[in-house]
This record gives C-alpha cells, sequence and structure tokens, in this order.
C-alpha cells in the first residue's frame, strides 16, 4: 500500500511540474510577441527586424532546450516563425527588382517577330497538299520566277505606251559639275592649304583635290567656278576649270588674276587628276628634275580632244574666258602661262 501511495504522489507532482511549465512558456512567448509588435511599428522597422528575428531565434533556442516536445509548443514556435518573417519583410521588398544582363545565352528575337514559313506538300489535311495551292499546270505553277510584274499578257507594256518627254533623252549627256566658289579657293589660300604644283602658278583641280576641297572621285565632269564670296578675294589668282560663271571671272580679273576655260573629256579628266595611272616616259625624254617639272612631265599622256560641237562655241567665247579664242591665248602668253596642248 506505501508504494502504491507513492507512486500516486509522484505522479501527481509530475502533472503539477508540467502545468507550472506549460504557463511559464505561454508567459513567456505572449511577452515575445508584445515585443515583435512594439518592433513592428517603429519606423526603421527595415533595420530592427534584423534584431527582432535574431532574438526571436534565441528565444527559441532556450524555449526548444528547456521545454519537452509537445503539441502546444509546436504551435507556439510556428507562430514564432511567422513573425518573425512578417519582422524581415519590409527589408526584402526595398531590394527592387532583379537585373538580368544580356548576353550571348540569352540572346533572342522578341516573340513574334520570326514567323514559321507554311509547309507545303504535307498531304490533303493540311490544305496544301499535292500542288501546293498552284493548281494544275501553267507557267505559274512551274517552279522559277513565273511571269514578270509588267507582263500584261503579250501586249505592249505600258512603260513603253508612255512617251519620252522632258530631258529623258539627252539624260546621258548631262554635265555633273561640283560648285565651286571664289570666296572658298580665297579662303583655302590664305589658310595656305592651296598651293600651285605647275611653275606658272595656275590652280587647277588637281590642286583643289590636293588640298582637300573635294575628292578626286567626286569629280565626274568638271567644275563650274561660281562667284559667291567674291569681296573676301584679294589674292592675284591664276586659274584653270572646265566652267565660270561672269561674275567669278570678273571677281578674280579685279585683283589682278586671270581665268581660263579649258575642256576635258574623260579621258583627259583622268589624265589630269591621276597621271600616275599612265606608263611612265623614259628618262631621256623626261624634263630635269629642278626646272619645276610636274607629275604630268613623267609620264606619257594622251594627246587632249577637241571640245564637241555642242560646246565649241563656248570655249572659243572670249566672254567665257575660252580657251581656243585668239584673244585668251594672246593674253596667257603675255602672262608667261604655259599652253594648253
Amino acid at each position: 500500500m506505501m508504494s502504491t501511495g507513492a507512486s500516486l504522489a509522484m505522479r501527481c507532482a509530475a502533472r503539477v511540474s508540467a502545468k507550472n511549465t506549460t504557463s511559464t512558456m505561454t508567459r513567456s512567448l505572449s511577452s515575445i510577441a508584445a515585443n515583435c509588435t512594439t518592433l513592428n511599428n517603429n519606423n526603421t522597422a527595415s533595420r530592427r527586424g534584423l534584431d527582432s528575428s535574431s532574438s526571436l531565434a534565441s528565444h527559441m533556442s532556450l524555449l526548444s532546450l528547456s521545454s519537452t516536445k509537445s503539441p502546444s509548443s509546436s504551435l507556439l514556435s510556428n507562430n514564432i516563425r511567422t513573425q518573425s518573417t512578417a519582422a524581415a519583410a519590409p527589408q526584402k521588398s526595398q531590394l527592387g527588382e532583379p537585373i538580368t544582363f544580356l548576353t550571348l545565352n540569352n540572346l533572342a528575337d522578341n516573340p513574334g517577330a520570326v514567323k514559321r514559313a507554311r509547309r507545303v506538300g504535307r498531304g490533303i489535311g493540311s490544305s496544301k497538299g499535292k500542288t501546293c495551292g498552284r493548281g494544275h499546270k501553267g507557267q505559274k505553277s512551274r517552279a522559277g520566277k513565273g511571269v514578270h510584274p509588267t507582263f500584261e499578257g503579250g501586249q505592249t507594256k505600258f512603260y513603253k505606251r508612255l512617251p519620252k518627254m522632258g530631258r529623258m533623252k539627252n539624260a546621258k549627256f548631262k554635265l555633273e559639275l561640283i560648285p565651286l566658289n571664289v570666296g572658298k579657293v580665297q579662303d583655302y589660300v590664305t589658310m595656305g592649304r592651296l598651293v600651285p604644283e605647275r611653275s606658272d602658278g595656275v590652280l587647277t583641280m588637281r590642286d583643289f583635290v590636293k588640298a582637300g576641297m573635294f575628292p578626286a572621285s567626286s569629280i565626274k565632269s568638271g567644275v563650274k567656278l561660281l562667284g559667291d564670296g567674291k569681296t573676301f578675294v584679294k589674292d592675284k589668282l591664276l586659274i584653270e576649270v572646265p566652267w565660270a560663271s561672269a561674275s567669278a571671272i570678273a571677281a578674280i580679273e579685279a585683283k589682278g588674276g586671270y581665268v581660263t576655260t579649258v575642256h576635258y573629256n574623260r579621258l583627259a579628266l583622268r589624265a589630269h587628276l591621276k597621271p600616275h595611272k599612265f606608263p611612265t616616259k623614259p628618262k631621256a625624254a623626261r624634263a630635269p628634275e629642278g626646272e619645276g617639272a610636274t607629275e604630268h612631265d613623267k609620264h606619257l599622256l594622251p594627246k587632249r580632244a577637241r571640245p564637241p560641237p555642242k560646246y565649241m562655241q563656248y570655249y572659243t567665247d572670249y566672254e567665257k574666258r575660252g580657251y581656243l579664242n585668239p584673244r585668251v591665248q594672246l593674253e596667257r602668253k603675255q602672262r608667261g602661262l604655259k599652253d594648253i596642248l
């Protein structure tokens, strides 16, 4: 009987101690939840969220050591984890969206940029089988380019029925001239960039190209000298160009200069701009190096062609300073300029 009474007393004591432990855990957890609520209401929640989560983690470790494994303790621990996660949530929202860098392994077209081609000849169920939508026989069903877009069944095409109008008939005779103003020539001379290659001091299209005023490839038919900037002309300029306006001639001759218009066909233009493309003269036929010899004197250049009848009137007119006019030839000889062969 004594042993039975002692065992009952021990069981009662164990139950009382378990109840006291549970009540103690409930009080401690309620105080922890109150602390978490206070921390969440603070203005610096992002900084103190880590502190509260660390304190909660320390309380959980202490409770796990001091308490036994019971359903009530597991529920309380889950509540603590939820509160700690809620406390750390504001810090995650401040990080923003993740940044993705463009590299070769994620380089691709935009959705819908590439459309798959229609596969034909895959049976009647695909609606494009057998004849593939081309029908039976005929020129349009064969392989190749088919009918030209301008084909009209054999009758004369529309663009051939139209009359030839305007400059269509003479388009191949159009001159592509580069405009060059006397003011720009004076600027390049003042800067020291435009220096004559010839010994008589005459400026030609080759000198303009060497000065960087325009590339040689842009000269198709020649250069036309214009009178824009004539008020800035102050030097005595000697110029040879294919075409020149009356105002440009007057502005240069007012300062003691002289303008001569010279005809260049395609071959003469190539020989003038790029003489190195032609065969070299023998040493016996070359002029001495120290007597003002130019690049043209070192090569066998073709003889200059006469202007066609269409332009013969221009180059024989004194008002245009054409090089075939006798008065112009006399004035050039008086100034000591070289003859134009």
